[in-house]
């Protein structure tokens, strides 16, 4: 007596996990399951918890309102042969036209009849319509919970559409593989089309009503192809928005490096020029400290370290870099006053460094 009041506080789904420790044997268990109530698993939990969530969508049938409509619809129905996709390799697209078409006549094919269909699909959605049935009988209850029957009913039934459904989308796998082969797009990658394909097929499993006499697959394909443009768009909008390609809109301009490089070699040229017409008025030793270190002597010649022109001229190479400093002030005033027109060679001869004035940095030389 205890133990009927205690069980009558538990949830269903403590009552089933219950059952199954003890081991207490089912008394009225359906006909066609097993006499022991089994033990939901996490994945069941979460798997009901789905299902109780959101109504179960069905295409309706007055079939499926008939006493005897689950006999009709599965004992008597025809066995229908399933298909086999291990021919199936999407993504293996490098593939030759003739290994493709051994492999694909190699395995069974399996085509429907429009008959065929039509049980699938009845099928199918009659084990939605159970779900759904079930699921207006636990949220007409006061509690609003599953019984332990009506959860291992729902799950069962669930699984049945789900396998049915997977069924009629491998047997026209191929459809979307060759809708993708015909309907190429360079922008979108084949492997991306093919699975976005994939969805669309088993959306249109789920809204095909089998009852108005079409055949699926002129369904199917109108539904593919809609889904292939739909990718195209995103892909294409997502394209203009982020741009990879090169655009010469959005090329940085050069300009000012391209001006700045061609006067840099001009100024180049032109202290070239000072130094070997010595229009600087450089004395021997600042001339020769000058060729040396810079390679004016001849074009191909390398330019000398410190040390060395001091070897030649028998100075240190800190008096070296001395005589390099004055001789480049003068090749910088001249240049002032004859290529960049700053300033008159008389105005910048008496700011020079010997009246007091600060000596700007030298130019680069080449």
């Amino acid at each position: 007596m205890n133990q009927t009041r205690q069980n009558r506080k538990l949830t269903p789904l403590e009552q089933v996990r219950r059952r199954h420790r003890v081991g207490l044997a089912a008394s009225t268990a359906p006909e066609g399951r097993s006499a022991t109530t089994k033990r939901l698993s996490a994945e069941d939990e979460r798997l009901l918890k789905h299902l109780l969530s959101e109504e179960q969508d069905f295409i309706d049938s007055p079939v499926f309102y008939e006493k005897n409509a689950d006999e009709m619809i599965y004992d008597k129905a025809p066995d229908i042969q399933k298909p086999d996709t291990t021919w199936y390799h999407p993504v293996m697209d490098d593939l030759s036209s003739s290994r493709s078409s051994r492999t694909v006549k190699s395995s069974q094919q399996v085509i429907l009849t429009g008959a065929e269909e039509r049980v699938l699909f009845h099928q199918f959605n009659y084990a939605r319509y159970r779900v759904w049935k079930i699921q207006q009988e636990v949220w007409s209850g006061a509690s609003r919970q599953p019984t332990p029957e009506h959860a291992e009913q729902i799950l069962s039934w669930h699984r049945r559409a789900e396998k049915i459904r997977e069924q009629i989308a491998e047997t026209n796998l191929a459809l979307v593989l060759a809708m993708a082969k015909r309907t190429r797009m360079s922008e979108v990658d084949f492997a991306d089309l093919v699975s976005e394909g994939n969805m669309a097929l088993l959306r249109a499993v789920d809204k095909f009503d089998a009852g108005r006499g079409y055949k699926f697959s002129t369904y199917a394909c109108r539904a593919i192809l809609k889904a292939f443009s739909r990718q195209g768009m995103k892909l294409s909008k997502y394209r203009q928005r982020f741009p990879t390609d090169f655009d010469p809109k959005l090329e940085k301009s050069n300009y000012v490096e391209a001006k700045r490089e061609g006067f840099e070699k001009d100024a180049a040229e032109e202290v070239k020029r000072i130094v070997t017409e010595n229009r600087a008025d450089l004395t021997e030793v600042e001339r020769t400290v000058i060729e040396h270190r810079f390679g004016l002597e001849s074009g191909e010649e390398k330019p000398m370290t410190l040390e060395q022109v001091g070897q030649i001229i028998g100075v240190t190479k800190e008096r070296v870099r001395q005589i390099q400093n004055k001789a480049m002030e003068k090749i910088r005033l001249t240049l002032e006053a004859s290529f960049l027109g700053n300033r008159p060679a008389e105005e910048e001869g008496a700011e020079g460094p010997e009246n007091g004035a600060e000596p700007r940095p030298a130019v680069a030389v080449d």
